[in-house]
């Protein structure tokens, strides 16, 4: 897989039919491994810093997918705002889940040979990419503040009877200071779909590797989410210290690198999409590791190291040793 591709804003088709839009770009010197990145409740594939996140993954040599979810509230000719309230009003995570499985249609469409595809989802995007855990093209699976229930979502008591009676809440975004309307349908959605949207439920069943990010400082996700989800999955919650929601990136985004926080979130599942290494060779790498890199941090070492250790040990190489990313993987190809 060697071909140079580079789309923008080009058309995909929806959850019922809605258009909306996706970029894909690969690099000259392709891995054959595509990334899908899906966005959060309001937002959208150009938000913040997300064009630098892709740039990030393409100069490491992946594919990198992302899309407008088909009823965000965007159009085909402004996909940065939300023009198309109607629309909004009718969203519902089942939808959401239809248009993932409409990007994954199109890619496989779109090559000979499928890529190895590899899942980020940040924050209700989390949520999507973790409802995949049981579909047989995904690889490995990334929630950056992903939330652990749609569920929980709703309004309940009197603030739902509220809802059903006038058949539309409202809800503002602190950006734009639009009142962001929605219809009591998607409620009836989700209690329509209960099973296919139980998050807990995937992930206790899941089989793939899978990263779990949160900031502590995540107010629109507390991080007592990203530690259910990581205690359903059976792996470590890694918390980037000192960060909110979006891992300080902002919308607009005008400078021209990530903040820190997002730097440490991309490098992380960079490292986490790299390494594919058995539990046999565990024990054998980090001793090779010790040895060449004379780090510290690989003193702890016990007899038996479990693989959960093991990536925890790559993770402190990364974070805390400076070791850096393409250091790591030139390592791991020696071993």
């Amino acid at each position: 897989m060697n071909s140079v591709i580079s789309i923008k804003n080009e058309v995909y088709q929806g959850a019922i039919n809605k258009l909306s839009l996706f970029d894909l770009e690969t690099p000259a010197d392709w891995n054959g491994k595509l990334i899908v990145f899906i966005h959060g409740y309001m937002g959208f594939k150009d938000w913040g810093c997300w064009n630098l996140v892709q740039s990030y993954f393409v100069e490491n040599n992946y594919g990198f997918l992302k899309y407008n979810v088909s009823h965000n509230g965007g159009t085909l000719d402004n996909p940065i705002d939300f023009e198309d309230l109607n629309s909004f009003a009718k969203n519902s995570y089942s939808k959401e889940v239809l248009d993932f499985e409409a990007i994954l249609e199109m890619i496989q469409k779109k090559f000979e040979i499928t890529p190895e595809i590899h899942l980020i989802g940040h924050s209700r995007g989390g949520g999507i990419a973790l409802l995949q855990s049981e579909n047989k093209h995904i690889s490995k699976i990334c929630s950056w503040a992903g939330i652990s229930s749609v569920g929980s979502r709703f309004p309940k008591g009197e603030l739902l009877e509220q809802w059903k009676t006038e058949e539309i809440r409202y809800h503002q975004n602190r950006r734009t200071k639009q009142a962001m309307p929605h219809l009591f349908d998607q409620y009836l959605d989700y209690t329509s779909n209960k099973d296919r949207l139980d998050i807990e439920s995937y992930c206790k069943s899941n089989k793939k590797e899978t990263l779990v990010i949160h900031g502590d400082n995540d107010a629109s996700i507390k991080v007592i989410e990203g530690e259910s989800l990581a205690n359903w999955l059976n792996v470590d919650l890694t918390i980037i210290k000192g960060t909110q929601h979006t891992f300080d990136a902002s919308q607009p985004w005008t400078k021209t690198s990530m903040p820190d926080a997002l730097k440490e979130a991309v490098g992380l599942t960079a490292l986490t999409l790299t390494c594919v290494i058995s539990s046999t060779t565990v024990i054998v790498v980090a001793i090779k590791m010790y040895s060449h890199l004379k780090c510290p941090c690989l003193l702890r070492l016990e007899e038996e190291v479990p693989m959960l250790h093991f990536y925890k040990l790559l993770t402190d190489l990364y974070l805390y040793c400076k070791i850096s990313l393409l250091h790591l993987r030139k390592f791991l190809l020696m071993v």
